[in-house]
């Protein structure tokens, strides 16, 4: 086994960073997670060290880290340049790498070329996210030029786990589908999309802590497999016991018309194609792929919703939304 690291993820207990935590702590390293402590969905995993603050509170944060220095930083809650200013503030002199988890929604959207690898241009005229996130990185790209900020950025790209349905409207999209109604699939639902299962991404993600050929580098974390979002609709169909789910094709334009934040991470991100080139993370990550079909994470993400009724709850206003889409939009 490789020699243990310390550790601190700030943040560390949402979709992506659980799987992420499991893991060090699993590898056998010393992981220090900086966080409020408000999370009971994904509890940190046995062995870590919570450090309990709000990391929007510099003093507050140094308070609860003392004076511990860390082999890597992995920071899951920066999302505009002033929280990453925050963040490295409080990392400054502390560490030997800063890991920035950014967007691939960063990309150039629509992308003028796939598959995308990390030198597509960084551009995103849709989305206010990602173009926070591309301030962010510009921040960061900077500091490494300007004073050797040991930074690596990862850009994750629609990450889930059994809590996430990949489609807007959450566990509603597939109620709707058990109860017989119609689902809004965007664009004719045969552009290519790419999911990653979180745990997946962790295991190309902890490879890349206290790697020196990492610093001052950008690396997109994702899934190799392409699906067309009629594909994922009805796997997450045959997962719920549906066998033929009636798919509603509407554009994306004329959701956001209607829905303006539903429509902002389609046009900003959804709406486009999207296939990854991984051979850069996997030069500094041998051996590692993603292994979870999304078949499989399909019938997590099914299993997880039904074991609580709580967990079923339909969003009746975006309910609302679909009926008017689809009465518009089906083929009689």
């Amino acid at each position: 086994m490789a020699t243990p690291l310390r550790i601190l993820f700030i943040g560390g207990t949402g979709i992506i960073s659980s799987a992420a935590s499991a893991l060090a702590v699993e590898r056998g390293h010393e992981l220090h997670v900086l966080n409020r402590g408000t999370t009971s969905l994904r509890p940190l995993p046995e062995g870590a060290v919570r450090h309990t603050a709000d990391v929007r509170d510099p003093a507050a944060a140094r308070e609860a880290l003392g004076d511990l220095e860390f082999d890597a930083v992995v920071d899951w809650l920066s999302f505009t340049p002033d929280h990453v200013r925050t963040a490295t503030d409080l990392v400054r002199g502390r560490t030997g790498q800063y890991v920035f988890i950014s967007s691939a929604s960063a990309y150039q959207t629509p992308p003028e070329r796939l598959p995308v690898t990390e030198s597509t241009p960084l551009r995103n005229p849709f989305w206010q996210y990602s173009r926070d996130k591309i301030a962010c990185e510009d921040l960061l790209t900077s500091l490494y030029r300007e004073e050797g900020f040991p930074v690596t950025v990862v850009r994750p790209s629609h990450t889930y786990d059994r809590t996430l349905v990949p489609f807007d409207g959450g566990w509603s999209f597939v109620e709707r589908m058990r109860r017989g109604q119609p689902v809004v699939v965007p664009g004719d639902g045969t552009s290519l999309w790419t999911l990653t299962h979180h745990t997946d991404f962790a295991g190309a993600l902890l490879p890349l802590l206290a790697q020196p050929r990492a610093l001052g580098e950008a690396f997109h974390i994702t899934g190799d497999d392409a699906w067309t979002w009629d594909q994922i609709a009805r796997a997450l169909a045959r997962a719920a016991g549906v066998a033929d789910p009636e798919l509603v094709h509407v554009p994306s334009d004329a959701i956001n018309a209607v829905d303006p934040e539903w429509g902002a991470g389609l046009l900003g991100d959804k709406a486009h194609s999207m296939v990854f080139d991984n051979s850069k993370v996997k030069a500094l990550a041998p051996g590692w792929r993603a292994v979870v079909p999304f078949e499989r994470g399909a019938e997590e993400i099914v299993a997880w919703h039904d074991a609580d009724p709580a967990r079923r709850a339909v969003d009746q206003r975006w309910n609302g939304v679909v009926d008017g889409l689809v009465e518009r939009f089906r083929v009689s």
